[in-house]
């Protein structure tokens, strides 16, 4: 029998750790039900130049102290060079889904690739399946990021999510506007990092230092968290991008030590998506402090695990910060979400098949 060819579109060329993995997640989640995926790798001029700018000045209008460029340029070097380990697709220009080639399942997902507030990918047609040369069009863990359910979508981007023969989501508020746009009840599952975890090894217990990743936390956070690892003579080691009031910096980290110290952490503190989904796929304490671009989907992702509590506020104690960072997840929250990899593996079984 031959297997059907399987084309995966998502954002692999990010610079980012949580695209590079959830990419690289998919793949393998792929793989293991006995398919050969490939990724198409489109190619856009103005994409690639946002990406570098973003990576070497990520907290514009900030800018990165010349000191720290060399650490920002070998992280993006050895993040390009892990992308360059998937099984790509032939490259082809953005702006043109007809040259990527034929497949008889393109599967859309995960990220945000539906967000139309996206500063370079927003509201580009090919992630909503526009000329691609398949037979079958699924999404998986598919998310319109902070594009909010009360901006609602047009008629003519809804019409386009009509072509998908399945729907899935990975938050609440995605799916609301798939239910408002299309009338269809789209599930929510989860994103690949929590679906098909990343094989680690193990890891010492009574680790010496903390994660700290992400950038731009509030003072109110980051005296807490100072005071709760000057307490507990925990180091604060910030990755993938420069936290002063860390103990130590490792911007350069490629995606493979970063899930290796994310592993091996005591506890985590974050203002990242896939910052919370590795803190709960090693089981780590973490506490988190959504910023404005991450208002929608960290909260969500709490919501469905159960993990509201995690997420800190200004009025949020110095004491009550340092007890999350001190209690591990919690065993409904490790049950809920293997319920949900039960649920999310129907689903793609269902909609490959």
């Amino acid at each position: 029998m031959t297997r059907p060819k399987v084309g995966v579109l998502t954002f692999h060329r990010s610079i980012n750790y949580g695209s590079f993995w959830q990419a690289t997640r998919l793949v393998e989640g792929l793989r293991s039900r006995g398919h050969e995926p490939v990724v198409l790798d489109y190619d856009s001029r103005s994409v690639c130049s946002a990406e570098l700018r973003c990576a070497l000045q990520p907290e514009l209008p900030k800018r990165t102290a010349p000191g720290l460029l060399g650490s920002y340029a070998r992280k993006t070097r050895r993040l390009a060079k892990a992308t360059e380990g998937l099984p790509l697709s032939s490259r082809f220009p953005l702006h043109r889904p007809e040259l990527a080639g034929d497949y008889d399942i393109v599967v859309v997902g995960s990220d945000e690739v539906w967000n139309f507030r996206h500063p370079w990918f927003g509201g580009k047609p090919i992630f909503f399946g526009d000329d691609l040369r398949t037979e079958r069009l699924v999404s998986y863990a598919a998310s319109f990021g902070n594009h909010g359910k009360w901006d609602g979508i047009s008629d003519d981007w809804a019409r386009k999510l009509e072509r998908f023969a399945r729907l899935s989501v990975r938050d609440g508020n995605s799916a609301a506007l798939v239910r408002a746009g299309t009338e269809r009840e789209p599930p929510i599952v989860l994103d690949p990092c929590l679906q098909f975890p990343p094989i680690a090894g193990a890891q010492p217990s009574g680790s010496d230092y903390a994660v700290v990743y992400g950038h731009g936390f509030p003072d109110w956070l980051t005296l807490a968290v100072r005071s709760w690892a000057g307490s507990r003579g925990v180091r604060l080691v910030s990755l993938g991008y420069e936290n002063d009031w860390a103990d130590e910096q490792r911007i350069d980290a490629d995606p493979f030590d970063f899930a290796e110290a994310m592993a091996g952490a005591r506890a985590v503190v974050t203002n990242f998506f896939h910052g919370c989904v590795f803190a709960l796929l090693g089981g780590r304490p973490w506490v988190t402090a959504p910023s404005a671009y991450r208002s929608i989907k960290i909260p969500d992702l709490a919501a469905l695990l159960g993990t509201e509590h995690r997420i800190v506020g200004e009025d949020s104690t110095a004491s009550e910060i340092g007890e999350l960072l001190d209690v591990p997840i919690e065993a409904c929250v490790a049950d809920r979400i293997g319920e949900l990899r039960a649920n999310s593996g129907k689903y793609l079984d269902e909609a490959l098949s």
